[in-house]
């Protein structure tokens, strides 16, 4: 039996009723581009978050790259973030010209480490942009005070974080905006590309709007260039149901991981650390062992699925290695050589959860 990263089948078919019902009342009605399902799933999904405004994109990355240029920020400016991230959050930096500048991440988060921020700091700074990295939630009480102290921006990255919160204010509330992503394996999922920018602030939502829509709020007249970044309606409907359940799933995700923590006590295995501050999600189940090759083949050979986020930190990569030949980035180039991923997601039950870990503590 093979036992995957995520089952996004067996989740569907446990809402399979709700969602087909959806799908062919929406392709009945035949208002695809911005359609009442859209409009409806930012209603609730600004509900949910606590924040004034939610605006659905096409995806995660055209979230973030929105929000850069909402913000105004471009050419010969700096954005702060984090080398230990997917790509798009540098990505979104980059396509504004702006240059995104990196900062190490904390050992046992591994979320950016707020104490090394202001030394980056420069007249070119601009913003910085904290990712929520695998559902836990950065210190942003901190950050604000950061940010605030040097006139600073914040786009939060919660890609990874949706339902993450810290006493109960959800992550993408915090920060002048918030970036999301609801690629299918996300905690909150759709079945293709679909995104979202939230926001307390009615002119940033504004551009957000006029941004996603080719720079248009009435039809063929258009004030900006723009881009065509627009929620899916079918992706909405599969949202809107998803919405309903998405605290139930974060709770059966800190399930496995309580799960995890008990079966994988004492093995040497470093799990996942939540430093208390806010409400973890495991979007990602991301573990540190020095034989990390070792448990991952054990892992495989046995069917059970494996990964590792993230191989390369972003200052090594290609795209990026020949401007930051001479930066050092310590503690993510160490995380880097040990760090790998177990299964995680809501359906995951104690069986299958007992066969991971009797693998790892076999390969050890």
């Amino acid at each position: 039996m093979n036992i995957p990263m995520v089952d996004l089948k067996e989740q569907y078919h446990r809402l399979k009723e709700e969602i087909d019902s959806g799908l062919l009342q929406a392709l009945e009605a035949t208002q695809f581009i911005l359609g009442p399902n859209v409009q409806a799933f930012e209603k609730e999904t600004a509900a949910y978050l606590g924040v004034k405004h939610a605006i659905g994109v096409a995806n995660g990355t055209d979230a973030l790259h929105l929000a850069v240029d909402a913000l105004g920020i471009g050419a010969g400016d700096e954005v702060i973030t984090t080398p230990f991230t997917f790509i798009a959050t540098a990505e979104a930096i980059c396509y504004l010209g702006a240059k995104p500048v990196f900062v190490d991440i904390d050992p046992k988060t591994f979320n950016i480490d707020l104490g090394k921020i202001e030394k980056a700091i420069t007249p070119k700074t601009k913003a910085v942009i904290p990712v929520h990295l695998f559902g836990q939630p950065v210190d942003m009480t901190e950050l604000k005070k950061i940010c605030d102290k040097h006139n600073l921006k914040i786009i939060e990255d919660c890609a990874q974080s949706f339902g993450a919160h810290i006493n109960g204010k959800q992550t993408g509330g915090f920060g002048d905006l918030g970036a999301f992503s609801f690629f299918p394996s996300k905690n909150l999922g759709c079945y293709g590309d679909g995104g979202l920018v939230t926001t307390n602030n009615d002119k940033l939502a504004d551009k957000i709007r006029v941004l996603r829509n080719h720079g248009s709020m009435q039809r063929y007249h258009h004030n900006i260039i723009g881009y065509n970044s627009r929620l899916d309606e079918l992706q909405a409907v599969i949202l809107r149901v998803k919405l309903k359940h998405i605290d139930d799933f974060n709770s059966n995700r800190r399930r496995v991981d309580q799960t995890y923590k008990k079966m994988l006590g004492g093995t040497g295995v470093v799990l996942p650390y939540e430093d208390g501050i806010g409400y973890h999600v495991y979007h990602q189940y991301c573990c540190m062992h020095p034989k990390r090759d070792a448990i991952m083949k054990a892992l495989q050979d046995n069917n059970i699925a494996c990964a590792i986020y993230y191989p390369i930190p972003l200052h090594k990569q290609d795209v990026f290695a020949r401007d930051y030949a001479q930066v050092s980035m310590p503690v993510s180039e160490n995380v880097v050589t040990q760090c790998f991923a177990l299964p995680v997601y809501p359906e995951l039950d104690e069986n299958k959860i007992k066969r991971i870990c009797d693998t790892i503590k076999t390969a050890l």
